[in-house]
């Protein structure tokens, strides 16, 4: 028998918060995970995140229910975010906005229901900043804002790009010595560093790390609807396996 808790009753041990990683449309996926995990009664005391992890995890935190964003993503057509404008990206991102504000009870942090920190690119400064104040969209936006894709947001005056670029897991405003449930996307992209693919080694964490995820993107959103219920199921199992001793937990 194992001496190792299940991933369930860790949850149960104490706060936590979550951290979902960067992962291009993997929002699909990290909405799956956030479902069975909340179903669980635990609800994560704070929310982090880079890029689809900030999308997920700030709606959250402003009111959407998993429940409610899962039904938008599966309706989700890509004409409704698509608006090709000249830039520095394809993507003006205006349409994107727009989505987000009407989908968000609340588009401040001060309003969230829990602490929120978003992983953004300065720049100008080359630099990852954890957006914890302001206005939500804003910041999610910035999240989100793959280079070549979207155009840059600006946060706080400064120009902003996707938060994964140097800050894939998200926990950049995430405080040392506390417990973590963190979501980690894998990636098969030739043009990531190892180290930056790599699981983040953290005291107090575990990582739910989910195989054979379908690959989603904007011209593959049928996948990616397929990988939220394929994460809803694996979670679900997951919750009742041990947490081994690296605390990375495979399904």
């Amino acid at each position: 028998m194992s001496t190792h808790p299940t991933l369930r009753a860790w949850l149960a041990e104490g706060p936590f918060t979550l951290v979902m990683s960067s992962g291009f449309f993997a929002f699909f996926a990290h909405t799956g995970v956030l479902g069975e995990i909340l179903a669980t009664g635990h609800v994560p005391t704070a929310v982090a995140g880079s890029s689809a992890g900030a999308l997920v995890g700030g709606a959250w935190a402003a009111g959407v229910g998993p429940d409610v964003l899962g039904g938008v993503l599966s309706r989700l057509a890509r004409e409704e975010f698509w608006d090709p404008a000249p830039g520095l990206g394809l993507l003006a991102g205006k349409k994107f906005d727009a989505i987000l504000r009407r989908l968000l009870p609340v588009t401040t942090f001060a309003a969230c229901r829990v602490p929120v920190a978003i992983s953004v690119f300065e720049i100008a400064r080359a630099r990852t900043v954890a957006v914890q104040d302001g206005d939500l969209v804003d910041a999610i936006r910035a999240s989100c804002c793959v280079p070549g894709m979207f155009h840059p947001v600006r946060v706080a005056g400064r120009a902003c790009w996707d938060g994964g670029i140097r800050d894939r897991p998200g926990l950049a405003g995430v405080p040392a010595g506390g417990r973590v449930l963190y979501h980690h996307i894998s990636s098969r992209s030739p043009w990531r560093r190892a180290r930056d693919l790599a699981i983040p080694a953290r005291a107090g964490m575990v990582t739910l790390v989910i195989e054979d995820l379908p690959r989603s993107g904007p011209f593959k959103l049928d996948a990616g609807r397929r990988a939220l219920d394929r994460a809803a199921v694996a979670t679900h199992a997951a919750l009742d396996l041990p947490v081994p001793a690296d605390g990375v937990v495979r399904v």
